[in-house]
């Protein structure tokens, strides 16, 4: 009995080891670095021009309004729409970024509206 009682328990021990999930730590560096690029990739997505709008809250508390005006690697341009003033701005430093892209927006609006009646024109059909 005592056997078998170590068997199961050895057999047990056994799976326990083979089924262990390796588990990364991520430190707060690491989630600075991957929010970083994620920041990169919105502000790459909408562009550059008067259309790309946005508002950009700073880690030091700062808000900023206007539209991309300058990409790079590690920074971006804003510059206010009314005063023309350009702030250029590292994006570790970004809090939150909110922004759109006028003419996406039109666009978008355009192809759904053909699609719409195209719809309607087939079902009349």
């Amino acid at each position: 009995m005592l056997k078998k009682l170590v068997s199961i328990i050895t057999a047990g021990l056994v799976v326990n080891l083979l089924c262990v999930a390796s588990v990364t730590a991520e430190t707060n560096a690491d989630k600075e670095v991957r929010f970083a690029e994620n920041v990169k990739a919105g502000i790459v997505r909408l562009g550059i021009g008067p259309e790309a709008r946005v508002e950009i809250k700073l880690r030091d508390g700062r808000k900023l309004k206007g539209y991309i005006s300058e990409i790079g690697d590690e920074y971006f341009v804003v510059t206010d729409a009314k005063t023309g003033t350009a702030t250029s701005i590292p994006y570790p430093q970004v809090q939150k970024a909110k922004g759109h892209n006028t003419r996406q927006n039109i666009i978008v609006a355009v192809v759904l509206g053909f699609l719409i009646v195209g719809l309607i024109l087939a079902a009349k059909a």
